[in-house]
């Protein structure tokens, strides 16, 4: 018989719940893009419907190893969410701008010029 986590959660010590809790952040924290579209509640179809694409594409797209930031960013976005592409170093991490999309370049009056 199946038993709500409630139920089990209720018998276990605050220890077990405290990495239980630890590993479920750990695990949301990272995941491949399927999964995502998959936690969002998002079929291929619907996703395939809001890039203007067929269902087979979308299947494509997520097995790949290799995608262009313009597809990542699109598919993101289709499922409610924003991407943002970070560096991480020791001494700090480093959102990197020059991957903002065309209406957040457009909107901010920055121009292709160099300055420095």
């Amino acid at each position: 018989m199946a038993r709500k986590f409630s139920q089990l959660e209720a018998k276990m010590s605050p220890e077990a719940i405290s990495r239980s809790d630890a590993h479920y952040r750990e695990m949301v924290a990272e995941m491949p893009l399927h999964e995502l579209r998959r936690a969002r509640g998002v079929s291929q179809e619907m996703l395939a419907k809001e890039l203007h694409i067929k269902q087979p594409n979308v299947a494509k797209m997520e097995k790949r190893t290799d995608i262009y930031i313009s597809t990542l960013r699109s598919a993101i976005e289709a499922m409610g969410g924003t991407l943002d592409i970070v560096a991480r170093f020791p001494d700090g991490s480093v959102k990197i701008s020059n991957f903002s999309s065309i209406e957040e370049s457009a909107g901010t009056g920055s121009s292709d010029a160099s300055t420095d």
